[in-house]
């Protein structure tokens, strides 16, 4: 679980998240909607630590984050941040056990080894274990940070795990953006992870997310079910469109 209560953050006296309070529930796929500017990349990086709000209180289940370490975090949290750049020539592999620095001090014991193998064959890159990573197109490297990411917190424990996604679907085909939302359904069998993610796209938001968080201008607009969030009102006032909306026999699509 984790909990936010009226969080508020500022920038040159810009006000880019506005009193935010919202709960997000383990063993669920909780998704940030929202237009250019509502708010969402910087309320990722609240829940991550990134970024410190300038009032407001935010739990990883009942412990609030300002009392954690940065190494404790790190090995119950996972952050895929939206820009990933790396000049230096290394290999797959050599990415991927980035995620496992938390857990270990010079050398990777056999358990991370094993975590990142298995992430890799989860996320289908073991394959390209060996290339330069330099060397994939943009879609495979977002592949292999998601290796990255999940193998930093690949065991279950008694405590929660968190997952936090800040635009994953980039560069992704629509293969993969279908593949990767069930293989995140897949992980949230797990009932003690949980998993928030920002995203654009509103139907794939529609069909995949348990629930939905939508902002527009710093606030949060809607919170909960697709039919509820992705209502025609809240569409028109996030977005400024009116869509036409089909829902029945458990569609819910959005058409503008």
């Amino acid at each position: 679980m984790i909990t936010i209560e009226n969080i508020t953050y500022t920038v040159d006296q810009q006000i880019l998240l506005d009193n935010v309070s919202i709960q997000f529930e383990p063993g669920k796929l909780n998704l940030i909607l929202g237009p250019n500017g509502a708010g969402k990349s910087t309320l990722i990086k609240a829940i991550g630590n990134q970024i410190q709000p300038l009032q407001g209180k935010i739990y990883y289940n009942t412990k609030n984050i300002k009392t954690c370490s940065h190494l404790e975090l790190a090995k119950q949290r996972a952050v895929l941040s939206q820009n990933i750049e790396l000049t230096f020539p290394l290999k797959v592999w050599e990415v991927v056990m980035m995620g496992r620095y938390p857990h270990f001090t010079d050398t990777p014991h056999t358990k991370d080894q094993t975590a990142c193998e298995e992430a890799m064959r989860f996320f289908d890159v073991w394959d390209m274990a060996d290339r330069n990573y330099t060397s994939l197109s943009g879609g495979e490297k977002q592949r292999v940070n998601f290796a990255r990411v999940m193998a930093q917190i690949w065991y279950p424990s008694a405590d929660y795990r968190y997952l936090l996604l800040d635009e994953p679907l980039t560069f992704l085909d629509v293969h993969y953006q279908f593949q990767l939302m069930h293989q995140l359904l897949d992980l949230l069998q797990d009932p003690k992870l949980v998993v928030i993610g920002v995203v654009h796209d509103l139907n794939l938001a529609a069909k995949f997310a348990h629930q939905i968080v939508l902002l527009h201008k710093g606030k949060v607009l809607a919170c909960g079910k697709r039919e509820v969030a992705l209502s025609k009102q809240n569409i028109k006032t996030a977005y400024q469109l009116e869509p036409t909306i089909y829902n029945e026999n458990g569609n819910y699509y959005l058409f503008f």
